[in-house]
């Protein structure tokens, strides 16, 4: 019960010490500079809806090429995860590509898109910001 005690107290005191520095850094012009570098990208979010005014059918028209397609993008590594939305709506994707530039020019190829029925939302995504606190930090070093 002592050690269990122990724990949770060392455990809210790790969490209000990383929610106090992140609450320090945006007050604190050098970290908060620091932060404001551009963060390493190491994939895209590529986010599909389907055109308004456009028709199921003239979508699944394309289809058996865009399934082929982005399973060779698969195969190939350039696609590292694919979901089907919730609402039906279309499809995400995470693309191992460096910049949302490449991530385009990916899409830009595929039939969906070359017969322009499916919008585009690009995300560059990469590691979470924040733990960098953890490293820079000498206090949390301990």
């Amino acid at each position: 019960m002592i050690a269990e005690t122990r724990t949770m107290k060392a455990l809210r005191n790790v969490a209000l010490t990383l929610t106090l520095i992140g609450a320090t850094s945006m007050t604190n012009s050098s970290v908060a500079q620091a932060q404001a570098f551009s963060p390493t990208t190491t994939g895209v979010i590529v986010i599909l809806t389907g055109k308004a005014g456009v028709t199921r059918e003239q979508v699944m028209a394309v289809m058996p090429a865009e399934i082929r397609e982005t399973v060779q993008l698969y195969l190939n590594g350039k696609i590292r995860e694919w979901y089907s939305r919730g609402d039906g709506r279309g499809a995400v994707f995470l693309l191992d590509t460096r910049d949302v530039a490449e991530a385009q020019a990916i899409m830009d190829g595929l039939p969906l898109a070359k017969e322009n029925v499916m919008d585009h939302e690009y995300i560059a995504v990469g590691p979470l910001l924040p733990l960098r606190l953890l490293i820079a930090n000498p206090a949390l070093k301990q």
